[in-house]
Formats: structure tokens, sequence, C-alpha cells
């Protein structure tokens, strides 16, 4: 398990690098939160946000989260694991054609 926790420098070098909370609205960062870190459901929009952002930004950011002391009582094995089902479900949603009215 040691590589698991990355430094919080390298998180914020590759959110830095990348632009990653430039890529957001911030409306689509507050759902993609709320489905990650606590329960609710990301719309289609905002999965094409989140999507948009790419999987190495919405890593480093689920990850820089899990660093503050707001969330040290979450389970980290468990966020990473609902980021990534979010990530997936996302992914599922905007591959799938929507139906033609």
């Amino acid at each position: 398990l040691a590589g698991q926790q990355w430094p919080t420098k390298e998180n914020d070098l590759i959110i830095k690098d990348n632009n990653c909370e430039t890529k957001m609205g911030l409306p689509c960062v507050l759902e993609a939160f709320t489905s990650i870190f606590e329960t609710g459901t990301i719309s289609s929009n905002c999965c094409g946000e989140l999507v948009g952002l790419g999987k190495v930004c919405h890593s480093a950011l689920v990850k820089r989260t899990l660093e503050n002391p707001l969330f040290k009582d979450l389970s980290p094995a468990r966020i990473i694991a609902k980021s990534i089902q979010t990530w997936n479900n996302c992914l599922a949603l905007i591959d799938s054609p929507s139906p033609s009215a």
C-alpha cells in the first residue's frame, strides 16, 4: 500500500500542470463532489464536463480532497472506489446515444 498515498505536492502539481481546476464549472464540481463524497447523482451535463476534465485530473482532485483534514474520517478506499464508479457511470452515460425524441 506504500504507493497508494501520494504526497500532496504531486497532486497539486498534476492539477496545476493540467489546469484541472479551470475545466469544470462550479455547479458540476459540486455535483461530482456530492456523488463521490456524499450521496448524490451527477447529471449527464456534468458527466460531460467530468469526462472532459480527464481521468488524470479527476483522480488528482479526488485524492487532493481526501488529503484535506475535513475529510480525515472518510475511508480513502471507499472514496476512490466511488470516484471510479462515478467516472465509469459518466463514461457509459456519454457513450450511449441519447434517445431521440
